[in-house]
Order: structure tokens, then C-alpha cells, then sequence
């Protein structure tokens, strides 16, 4: 008899199956050059006039109105949990089982995407690192041999679990323990008849075989791994049979076991491993779902599809664009915070997404400000709210399914005199503008933008043409102090800079997210602190990372139990590529530098930045986050997961770090007393130690404070910030500037030559202030005034910066932006010029956002 929980599906009175089996194994086309092979989880295709389906029970009970019905795993003929007891019953379900596997391509549906697309895009990303990744594994023999009978041994535990669950449930009389048994064993045979089967078509040569370049077509049996996929494929049903927290945690403990042991022992690349194990998983799950008997225990298993369906309306699953750190969005919400209507925005970790902004705007709803506040926050409000309102639909429950132009704008901007374009060791006129370039004359930038979501995913893409003129060369002298402070080769040629004229991308990248973690791949911007002159460790004053992959925190998240005492959570993970390097010392700090590297060509490979933040939010006016970078990577220094491992925690690697790490904590107070108009915030900075809080005398800092009005003034903020990059104990004589410098990587952290953290710069100090006029939440005028001294002991006869600007930007009607600025600068650096200098600084700026949609 059929089990009450099987549902079959009436359509226009002849009944069919929806088959759930989803199977992937990615392309391999990207890094490769191979075929792709999809194995999906697929449904009956729908009819053109779709009529209403009735759903019933197998013994007859109609499905109560507005259930949700859960569809029988099946293929032509809806199946009977009973395994047959003879040998031609037997051979029969073998034959539906392999029918299934090899026909499901067939079945494949869009919403399939949903996990194909990462699974995908993980295991390209694979096959372009396989190499690299097996040979920096030890290949002491006795390690290899250790590796390799541990994941025997984890292998031969998980089927002797089977197999011993299926005999002893004769002697027990458990027909529990005997559908175990049987399923696991019916999964690791078809499993292994898939795998042998692609292992002796692809041919892919074993890391030990070859050059270790893992070649396919080479008469190799490396790809998948039959390992990986017994042992997945046990460890699958077992868990869904016997659900708890130990048998999940052994089953799943083991086969992890045995796939990371497969890899270390070099008997298969991490490509290799990762496609058995979905394969193993997703036979497992196939089989069960059409196999098991639901009345004698175990729980429903989902298949990926299935699973992302189902929460596909939920907001933490639903893909979203960044918001562009220039955007008026971030000063209105960061006002609207220090007045005291959003308790648990993180404002050290930005860009933040559309839907968290929504998220904030809803939660300064609860405050009711458009009826019981003052009239600022009332528009502030009503402006986030009319931006927003798209977003708002989808936290109702729509569909996430939209395409938007987001901004099509052109800037036209004339410097008089001598501007300052090198901020890693003069200073720099325009800052935090993504790393444009500009030069004295007539610059130009003109760019558009938008983005598509489609249920988790999202993309965005931000293009723009620039323009700049030429400059003559810098002085001998000045290149001579450059490569004397950055420990650069000597005799740097006199090179006149060109004239600028490209298509360049800013924020373009591809993002997923799941559980409200996006992950994100391409050119991206990172603003990791809460000052908003420059923050120590990362502003968009460069031009967006490449390559960079990002994992993030969409929305704070509370621990459990007395853990929730640390607050509001959030944190993020990238690891991006530098571009713009020239060279690099490989021989450490105690040994004559060796370089690598020559003036005018770009390191091949260029190094990577990764970093990693997390912030805390303890109380609704108290923030404080950590957070690390580090350079590494580069010719000489091949990127991994060990050697990444080693130069954040700075372990030495053959007598050398082999990295360039740097740490930082920021903090932001909003006085309790004076919660509604005043801020304290700063950020603490350190190069090669663990923390600045363990060495403050190694440290240096920066600090301010917000007014989001002055008293008897509401429309006036005041924002003040200073600090200073110059070590108390300045050592010239090997710190070559202390700060942002790195005996390994001479160009240090920097990207195409703008320095990464802070205006100030190296060896520096500097002091900001800033106030806006508010005439409504986008329309303002501001004035600011900065100032910068370097220190002497880092140039010779120090310098000086002094900025003065005045900037508006108006929003004149519906998605139609002008603003403009003029500042009038005056700098004197010996070095650079004899006597003070002084530029004057136009802009003006047209952005339209013209809400030109589909959806």
C-alpha cells in the first residue's frame, strides 16, 4: 500500500508526475575548454492553457483548500516505496534508478539557476586553481599514505555503517535499520556506475600523474572522485533517516573527512572532489525521495531546487544591488541614525544594499516619523520611503524580478595651476573620486548605470568614459625621493604622463544571496569605517579591485543565548586583485633587496588585497568592528589557501612572512545624553601587528564627531574630523614613511598608485571640517575645508595642503541631479615646486535617474 504521503496530480483528468531529481555536474567549458554536463532536478513542462490542478491523496482524501501540496519524487509511473525481494525486482529499480540519472538533463528549469549558477561558478573556479592548489600540498610520502588510508577508513565507516544497519535488521527485526541499509547501499552503486562512467570518458590525469597539470583526455581516473561520492551518498541518507544532530554530525563529519583527505593525499584535485560529492549527494537524494517509506521514520528531503523555491519570496534570499558610496542615500541615513531614529545600521561596514536600506527606513518607521517628528526627519524620511518603495514590495512578498536604470550622468571639470595627484606621497586634490584620473586643464567623465535582479541573483554593471590631460615628467629629484622612499630600484626614467582618454568600468560584478549572505564576484567598492573624509584601512579614493570576491553580512544577526550580549552582528570577506604593481622584493627583511619587477610594465601576476571586518553594534548608540588586510600573492609568491592562511597571522614562509598585513578597530558613540545631535567616532590603525589595541604605541588614529544639527539650527549639521599617519618614534632610516609601505611589495597598498586608506596620507596630519545646509534630504549646500602637513622627517622640508570648497547638489525634479563645486586649494612643497602653488577646482555635474524599469 502506497503511503498516505504520496500526492498525485490531476491534470485535465489524465494523471502525471513531476519528477524533482535535480543532478549537476558544472561546466567545465570556462576553464577547460570541455563540455558542459547538467544534471537537474526538472518538472513536467506546463501546457500552454494551464488548467487548475486537483491534488488528492493516494487513498482517495481530497487536499484541504490552500494546503500546500508536496509532489511525489517520480518518474513515468508514480512508484511504490516497497523494494522488491527478487533479483529481477531488483535489477528493474536499478534500471529506473540509471534511467532517472541519465535522462534528467531533459528536465532542466530556470528556477534551477538558482543553485546550478554558483555550483557552476565554484567549480570553474576550481578548475582554474587545481593546479596551483595540489602542488603547494605536501608531498612527503608518509603524509600522502596518511591521507590516503584516512579517507579509506572514512569511506569503509560509512558503508560498513550501511551494511551493518541492513544485516543486524534481521536479527533486530528493524525495518528501519533495513531501508537504511538498502538505500545507502542503493545509492553508493549508482553513484559509483555514474562516476566510473565520466572517470573513463573525461580521462582527467591524477595531481601525481603528468606535470600535475591535471589534463583530461590523458587516460587518467581522476575526475569525479568515487570516493567523494560513496561516501556523500551514504552520509545522505543516513542523516535523512536518522535526522538528529549526532547521526547528521557523524555522517556529514565523515564524508568531509574522507573528500579533504582525498585532496591532501594527491589523489584528486579539489574540482574532482567537489563534483563527486554533489553527484553522490544528489543520487542519494533522488533515490531516497522515490524509495523511502515515510512510516517508518527519517524526514523529507529536499532537493536544492526545491528548497531555494520555497524561501525564493523571503527578502533574505532575494538579490540586491549595492548602493554607489557617493549616493545622497548614505548622508541621509547616516543623519537620519544620529538623530536617533535607526538603532542597528553598522556604519563602519558600507556599500550596503537596496533591500538593507530599506530595511533601515522600515525600522525608522516604527518611530512613526512622519507624523510625531521634527519636519528634517519627516522629509528625510518620505524621500528614503519614495525611494525605496520598490523594495518595500519586496519585503511584502513579490517576486524579485526587475531590470533598472539606475543613473546616466556626465561631469565636466577645469583645474587652473598645479594640482597634486599623488597621494601616496604628496597629497591629492580631488579625494575618495573611485581613482579618476585629472590633471591641470580641462577632465571630463561620463558614464551610466543599472542593475537586474532575478530571485537570488543580481547584477550590476557601472561604466563610465574618462578623460584628462597630459603632464609633463616628474623632477629627477622627485623620482629619485620616490624610489628612495619606497625602496624602489634607482635611475626611474623620466617619463611624461599621457594624456587620458578610456572606457573604464567602476562597480560591475555578479552577486547571490542566500540566508542574507551575498556573495559577489567583479570590480567592487569597500568603505570599511565610519569617517567620512577617508577611513584608514579602505576608501573608494581607488578605482574598484578586480576580481574580487566578496562574501557579506546583508543584515545584522544576533548570537544566541549570552552571546547576544555582544549585539547586532555583521562582517564581510573579500579577497580582490591588485592592478598597477611594478615591483617586489623576494628576499626578506635582513638580506639585500632582489627585485622583481621594471619601471613601466605591470607585475604578471599582480598581487592580491584580501581583508575580513566584523562589526559589532553592542547597544543602539554604541559600534565597534575589527578588521585586517593583506597583500600577498605576486610572482615568486603563489596564492593559497595555506599561504593566505599564513600571511594574515603573519607566519613566516622559508625565512619570510611572504605578506603585508595591517589591522584596525573603529568605533562609533552616539552620546545617550545628547543622542539626537552629537556622534563620537575614529578608527586606530597598525601595520604588522595583531591588533592596534595590543601595541597603541605603534598605532595611529583618527577621530571626529557629528552634529546632524546645531542647536536653534536645525538644518545645519557640522561634521569635524583630524589625525595623524606619522609615528610618535619616526624612524627615517628603513620606515620609508612607517605607514602604508612594505619591504616585500614596493608599491605596497596602493591600486594603480592611489593609496587604499585614508587623505592624509603617509606620514601626515590632517584635519577636516565639514558643514551642509539642508534644504531638503537631496538638496543641500556644503562647505568644507581640509588641511594636511607632512611630516619633515619623511620629504625633506616637509609641505603643506590647505582646501577650501564649496559644493550643492540639487535634485530639481523627478530623477534629474545637478551639482557642482569649486574649490580653491594652495600647497607648498619644496620638493615638488619652489614657493606656494594654488590651483582653482570646477565642476559641474548633470545625473539623471530616469526609473526606466521592467519587471
Amino acid at each position: 500500500m502506497r503511503s498516505p504521503w504520496h500526492i498525485s496530480i490531476l491534470r485535465n483528468g489524465v494523471e502525471v508526475t513531476k519528477a524533482r531529481f535535480l543532478i549537476a555536474l558544472m561546466s567545465t567549458a570556462t576553464a577547460v575548454g570541455l563540455t558542459s554536463f547538467s544534471w537537474c532536478q526538472g518538472g513536467v513542462s506546463q501546457p500552454a492553457k494551464l488548467d487548475l490542478p486537483t491534488v488528492t491523496r493516494d487513498y482517495g482524501e481530497a487536499a484541504k483548500p490552500g494546503s500546500a501540496p508536496t509532489y511525489a519524487k517520480s518518474y513515468d509511473v508514480l512508484p511504490s516505496p516497497r523494494r522488491s525481494s527478487h533479483f529481477s525486482g531488483l535489477v528493474m529499480d536499478f534500471a529506473q534508478d540509471q534511467k532517472q540519472i541519465w535522462t534528467s538533463p531533459a528536465r532542466v528549469r530556470l528556477s534551477d539557476l538558482n543553485w546550478l549558477a554558483p555550483l557552476g561558478g565554484l567549480t570553474a573556479g576550481l578548475f582554474v586553481t587545481d593546479r596551483q592548489y595540489s602542488a603547494s600540498l605536501s608531498q612527503n610520502p608518509s603524509t600522502l599514505k596518511n591521507y590516503k588510508n584516512l579517507s579509506d577508513a572514512g569511506l569503509a565507516a560509512l558503508v560498513g555503517m550501511g551494511a551493518g544497519m541492513y544485516l543486524g535488521s534481521f536479527a533486530f527485526h528493524n525495518d528501519h535499520w533495513r531501508e537504511t541499509g538498502f538505500l545507502a547501499g542503493e545509492a553508493v552503486l549508482n553513484s559509483l556506475v555514474t562516476v566510473e562512467a565520466f572517470k573513463y570518458s573525461l580521462g582527467r590525469l591524477r595531481p601525481y600523474q603528468g606535470n600535475g597539470s591535471g589534463a583530461f583526455f590523458s587516460g587518467g581516473t581522476s575526475f569525479p572522485s568515487e570516493h567523494a561520492a560513496a561516501s556523500w551518498a551514504v552520509a545522505g541518507v543516513i542523516a535523512h533517516e536518522y535526522p538528529g544532530i549526532l547521526p547528521k554530525l557523524f555522517a556529514y563529519g565523515t564524508a568531509s573527512v574522507v573528500s579533504y583527505s582525498r585532496i591532501h593525499a594527491r589523489q584528486h584535485f579539489p574540482s574532482d572532489v567537489l563534483v563527486g560529492s554533489v553527484l553522490g549527494y544528489l543520487v542519494a537524494q533522488d533515490i531516497y525521495s522515490r524509495r523511502h517509506d515515510p512510516e517508518l521514520g527519517g524526514r523529507h528531503w529536499a532537493a536544492p531546487g526545491e528548497s531555494l523555491e520555497e524561501n525564493s519570496r523571503s527578502p533574505a534570499n532575494m538579490g540586491s544591488p549595492y548602493v554607489p558610496l557617493e549616493s545622497w542615500i548614505y548622508p541621509a541615513l547616516v543623519r537620519l541614525t544620529a538623530l536617533g531614529y535607526t538603532d542597528t545600521a553598522i556604519l563602519g561596514l558600507r556599500p550596503w544594499t537596496r533591500l538593507e536600506c530599506a530595511r533601515l527606513v522600515s525600522e525608522a518607521a516604527e518611530r512613526h516619523p512622519a507624523a510625531d517628528a521634527p519636519p528634517e526627519v519627516a522629509q528625510l524620511y518620505a524621500s528614503l520611503s519614495q525611494e525605496f518603495a520598490y523594495e518595500f514590495q519586496l519585503i511584502s512578498g513579490d517576486q524579485n524580478r526587475h531590470t533598472q536604470v539606475e543613473s546616466v550622468y556626465t561631469r565636466s571639470m577645469a583645474i587652473s595651476g598645479p594640482p597634486l595627484t599623488d597621494n601616496y606621497h604628496f597629497g591629492q586634490t580631488l579625494v575618495n573620486d573611485y581613482g579618476r584620473p585629472f590633471e591641470r586643464g580641462f577632465n571630463s567623465a561620463s558614464g551610466v548605470s543599472g542593475w537586474t535582479s532575478l530571485g537570488p541573483f543580481v547584477l550590476y554593471a557601472r561604466g563610465e568614459y574618462q578623460s584628462a590631460p597630459s603632464a609633463p615628467a616628474p623632477s629627477q629629484a622627485v623620482l629619485n625621493f620616490i624610489s628612495s622612499a619606497d625602496g624602489l630600484p634607482p635611475n626611474a626614467p623620466s617619463t611624461p604622463i599621457a594624456a587620458t582618454s578610456r572606457f573604464r568600468l567602476l562597480d560591475a560584478y555578479v552577486g547571490m544571496t542566500f540566508a542574507n549572505w551575498e556573495f559577489s564576484f567583479g570590480k567592487q567598492s569597500l568603505w570599511w569605517g565610519p569617517s567620512e573624509g577617508g577611513t584608514m584601512l579602505f576608501t573608494n579614493n581607488i578605482e574598484p579591485l578586480n576580481k574580487m570576491f566578496r562574501i557579506t553580512r546583508v543584515s545584522p544577526f544576533r548570537l544566541p543565548s549570552f552571546l547576544g550580549l555582544l549585539g547586532d552582528i555583521r562582517t564581510e570577506f573579500f579577497l580582490g586583485q591588485l592592478s598597477g604593481h611594478e615591483f617586489i622584493n623576494t628576499v626578506n627583511f635582513n638580506l639585500p633587496p632582489v627585485f622583481v619587477g621594471q619601471y613601466g610594465r605591470a607585475l604578471n601576476p599582480q598581487p592580491f588585497l584580501s581583508g575580513a571586518k566584523i562589526s559589532f553594534k553592542f547597544t543602539q548608540n554604541s559600534e565597534f568592528s575589527m578588521s585586517e588586510t593583506a597583500v600577498c600573492g605576486g610572482p615568486g609568491n603563489p596564492l593559497t589557501l595555506g599561504t593566505l592562511f599564513k600571511c594574515y597571522l603573519a607566519i613566516p614562509v622559508n625565512g619570510d612572512s611572504l605578506g603585508d598585513g595591517r589591522t584596525a578597530i573603529d568605533f562609533t558613540y552616539r552620546i545617550p545624553k545628547l543622542r539626537n545631535w552629537m556622534t563620537l567616532y575614529g578608527d586606530m590603525f597598525e601595520e604588522d601587528e595583531p591588533s592596534p589595541i595590543g601595541h597603541p604605541e605603534k598605532a595611529v588614529f583618527q577621530g571626529g564627531l557629528y552634529l546632524p544639527k546645531l542647536p536653534k539650527i536645525s538644518r545645519l549639521d557640522l561634521r569635524v574630523e583630524g589625525g595623524s599617519t606619522s609615528p610618535v618614534d619616526f624612524h627615517p632610516e628603513g620606515c620609508n614613511g612607517c605607514f602604508y609601505w612594505n619591504f616585500q611589495y614596493l608599491n605596497s597598498y596602493t591600486n594603480n598608485g592611489d593609496l587604499i586608506g585614508t587623505w592624509i596620507g603617509r606620514a601626515a596630519q590632517g584635519e577636516l571640517v565639514r558643514t551642509n545646509y539642508w534644504l531638503g534630504p537631496q538638496r543641500k549646500i556644503g562647505i568644507e575645508y581640509r588641511h594636511r602637513k607632512i611630516d619633515r622627517a619623511f620629504i625633506p622640508a616637509g609641505g603643506t595642503q590647505n582646501d577650501v570648497a564649496v559644493n550643492a547638489d540639487f535634485f530639481v525634479k523627478s530623477g534629474l541631479c545637478l551639482s557642482g563645486m569649486v574649490q580653491y586649494e594652495r600647497w607648498q612643497i619644496p620638493l615638488l615646486a619652489s614657493g606656494s602653488q594654488s590651483n582653482v577646482t570646477a565642476f559641474f555635474q548633470l545625473s539623471l535617474s530616469p526609473r526606466v524599469h521592467a519587471r
